[in-house]
């Protein structure tokens, strides 16, 4: 069976820097970090005081008043970005085809929201359960995808993925799968992340997880710099609209690249710690290049998972050092977490769209917060990390690497048509 080829024809995003795609870029582009004081509850006894909070979300000209209600944040900000995806790939869906579109959408946590307003509900009360209503379906991590394609139509597969950070990664992936191999013409994919709870908060501060650097909180994310002290939660969503390349061509659509290799592997190393060796995001580069059918020289740009932990940075440098020998020193390498935080299971969607809009502008986005002198013995400067101040950058293949707790490890790799 001859495989279909799959393009992007729609993107749209979510994140501490702009409720939209060109407010997101071009705050990208500036280098302005999204990062300020927690404002969701009173955090005033945690160890971290800061993250990146999406600022003045309103999706009341989408959602009704009933349903506002009945949707966590996760799925506020899912709808809101696919929305923009939607209306930027200008789909319009027949009842006769809507069995060939579908909707695969990933979440790390759901609705951790919900979870814990129900649960704080119950442990103040006198042990009588009085959960929402909704409260099953506000949780769960398929919701957003099932609402998304009641909200469009589509009828086709629909299903969650959950896999940490690499969740709406490996959503793009099994998207990119389905109309590959005939099932689907379109599908809606990407991911949505709303964790900055008491849970989310609490929960990854028990990990060590978190930076703590409160009195600094725009500069406190600082990938592969030595003062690094780990990442900053953010919020947020990606969606992309994938299509049979054929079928995007014949009605017209803009086409912003193709997906040409995805690579998937597993660390099978530790529950939330990389591979120090960095083996697992090794394969998962390998296999994204292999499939493409290219030669490693080919790849000019590397979105990096780039968290700002001190392992993890490491091990990503040394994967990317070892596959791509003497051509890593020509590679754009870029964090866009630095400037957007962690959005966990919506962090793929988000820089892979990220990614997309770098090839399309020939302008790679900075890792911002790197001082001269702040340089880690076991990290290679001479590798151009792109650090503050964004480069231009004629973009051919550009690579999106995302790497979750339990080792899972999702490489995409995108061809500029």
């Amino acid at each position: 069976m001859e495989l279909k080829r799959v393009v992007v024809t729609g993107i749209g995003m979510v994140t501490a820097l702009g409720n939209d795609v060109p407010t997101c870029w071009t705050n990208l582009l500036a280098g302005k970090s999204g990062a300020g004081p927690v404002t969701h509850f009173d955090v005033s006894k945690f160890k971290t005081q800061f993250a990146c909070e999406v600022k003045n979300l309103d999706v009341s000209h989408l959602i009704d008043a009933k349903d506002l209600r009945r949707y966590d944040r996760y799925i506020h900000l899912a709808v809101k970005s696919a929305e923009e995806a939607i209306n930027d790939a200008q789909i319009h869906i027949q009842q006769e085809n809507a069995l060939r579109c579908g909707v695969i959408y990933g979440s790390g946590m759901g609705g951790i929201k919900t979870l814990d307003t129900n649960i704080g509900g119950f442990g103040a009360g006198d042990g009588t359960p009085r959960y929402n209503p909704f409260f099953i379906p506000m949780i769960i991590t398929n919701m957003a995808s099932g609402l998304l394609a009641i909200r469009y139509g589509f009828k086709g597969v629909n299903f969650a993925t959950t896999s940490a950070c690499s969740s709406s990664a490996h959503a793009i992936a099994n998207a990119c799968y389905q109309i590959r191999m005939g099932l689907a013409d379109i599908v809606l994919t990407g991911g949505s992340e709303a964790a900055i709870e008491v849970s989310g908060i609490a929960g990854f501060n028990a990990l060590h997880a978190l930076s703590t650097r409160n009195d600094s909180p725009q500069t406190a994310c600082r990938p592969f710099s030595a003062s690094r002290d780990g990442f900053v939660l953010g919020e947020g969503s990606g969606s992309l609209v994938l299509e049979e390349y054929e079928h995007a061509k014949a009605r017209g659509a803009h086409i912003y690249a193709e997906i040409v290799g995805i690579g998937l592997t597993a660390d099978a190393y530790h529950l939330t710690a990389s591979d120090p060796e960095g083996i697992g995001a090794k394969n998962a580069m390998k296999l994204a290049i292999n499939e493409a059918g290219i030669d490693p020289e080919k790849v000019d740009y590397i979105n990096t998972h780039g968290t700002s932990t001190p392992i993890g940075d490491v091990a990503e440098v040394k994967a990317i050092q070892e596959l791509f020998g003497e051509h890593a020193y020509n590679i754009h390498l870029t964090s866009s977490k630095s400037m957007t935080g962690h959005l966990l299971g919506a962090t793929g969607a988000v820089e892979a769209i990220i990614s997309l809009l770098s090839m399309q502008h020939g302008m790679v986005t900075p890792t911002i917060n790197h001082e001269a002198g702040d340089e880690d013995t076991k990290i290679d400067y001479k590798l151009n990390f792109t650090f503050n101040q964004a480069q231009a950058r004629n973009i051919r293949y550009a690579m999106s690497n995302n790497f979750g707790f339990g080792g899972h490890n999702a490489c995409l790799l995108f061809k500029k048509l």
